[in-house]
């Protein structure tokens, strides 16, 4: 038994399906396209107002305040804790929706997944830290891969469940909840790694895939980041020394480990150029997830689910397949991104800004599909351009 797990946990295959694995049933939750419709319905009798001024609001404020420590944590027990956490912190968020009333639960609800948002960094950063250099263009587009098709799958299930079957919001939610309790399972399975960017650094004849990872983790909120993101100069000097932690007291390890954040930190922003790139990724996420936080809520303004037919996970299924589309075709391009950059920076952010003024003044829920469907498409280019 033990030589036959000793091989299979350092290959690359193995970790590699079982994170796949767990990114789909992660992603696969036919019911989120319905959260509004379903807190506003009969099952949880919510007004619009409750769920826009005291619930959606709890996820923004405590995703900003995980997302730092979290990662450190990542970092420190190596990355299989925190998804085992993202699996249970996504099993009592759907038990919580599916039998708890009342605001109060719906604002734990939305705490519940500020967690899981802010251990998405896990997911992302795992499996640089258990295969080699050489894989990780294909396990990266592996990983990224199967959440698209998990998104698109799971929008296309709930809006034909809603429409042609009319099963209600709730067994969408029940459905939602075995499937992330696959995910849960699916994480046992993981072989623990042993090393990570900052806290168990160890050097080699190889290049740590520590800072590729750092960076894949940093930005691991956007479908576009990838490991390669860092410059050929970067990864021509591999990791930065490190002093010897073996003999050191923790307290010691612990400074060495801030000091080294400081130094790539300086060494990362030291760029003019990718000190207003990355100001500009903060920003252009930050609205995103606003917009895809709130959407619903506008569309059910628009066409009030009680006594108008909704097509959410219709949308959300053609966005998200206009999205990988329009990331798949910037790398087919060919473009000098140096030269050319900034300008389709500008044209896109100002069609995003167009198309978010659309969904604000039209009083059409087609026109407001519409405005979802180009600013989503619009984003998901700008920052694989970005990456």
């Amino acid at each position: 038994m033990g030589c036959w797990k000793g091989p299979v946990s350092h290959g690359w295959i193995y970790p590699t399906v079982i994170i796949c694995a767990n990114g789909f049933f992660t992603t696969m939750r036919p019911s989120e396209s319905f959260l509004t419709p379903y807190l506003t319905g009969p099952d949880k009798n919510l007004t619009i107002e409750e769920v826009t001024n005291q619930i959606l609001p709890v996820w923004t404020y405590s995703y900003l305040a995980l997302l730092f420590p979290v990662f450190l944590l990542t970092d420190y027990v190596r990355y299989k804790p925190v998804l085992l956490l993202q699996g249970s912190s996504l099993i009592v968020t759907w038990l919580l929706l599916l039998f708890a009333h009342g605001v109060v639960a719906m604002q734990v609800v939305e705490f519940f997944y500020g967690m899981v948002t802010a251990t998405e960094v896990a997911y992302y950063a795992y499996i640089y830290s258990v295969v080699s250099t050489q894989h990780y263009q294909r396990v990266t587009s592996y990983c990224r891969s199967v959440t698209l098709v998990a998104a698109t799958v799971a929008a296309v299930l709930g809006q034909l469940l809603v429409s042609l079957a009319h099963v209600s919001y709730f067994y969408l939610n029940a459905m939602t909840l075995a499937s992330v309790s696959v995910a849960f399972l699916c994480a046992f399975f993981l072989p623990m790694p042993q090393r990570s960017m900052f806290f168990h650094r160890k050097d080699g004849p190889e290049p740590l895939p520590g800072p590729d990872k750092g960076l894949a983790a940093g930005t691991a909120h956007s479908p576009s980041s990838c490991p390669q993101e860092r410059s050929p100069e970067a990864a021509a000097r591999g990791p930065s020394p490190q002093p010897q932690a073996g003999n050191a007291r923790p307290q010691g390890h612990m400074l060495s480990v801030l000091l080294q954040l400081g130094r790539d930190l300086r060494d990362c922003y030291g760029s003019r150029k990718l000190l207003y790139w990355s100001l500009w990724w903060a920003l252009a996420t930050a609205g995103f997830n606003q917009v895809v936080n709130y959407v619903q809520v506008l569309w059910d303004l628009r066409a009030p689910s009680h006594s108008s037919a909704v097509y959410n996970g219709a949308v959300e299924a053609i966005a998200t397949f206009l999205g990988s589309a329009t990331s798949m075709a910037v790398g087919y391009v060919k473009v000098n991104w140096d030269l050319s950059g900034e300008l389709a920076l500008a044209i896109f952010s100002a069609l995003d800004a167009g198309s978010l003024l659309l969904m604000h003044f039209t009083d059409n829920i087609w026109a407001c599909y519409a405005g979802y469907l180009a600013f989503k498409a619009c984003y998901m280019l700008l920052i694989t351009i970005a990456t």
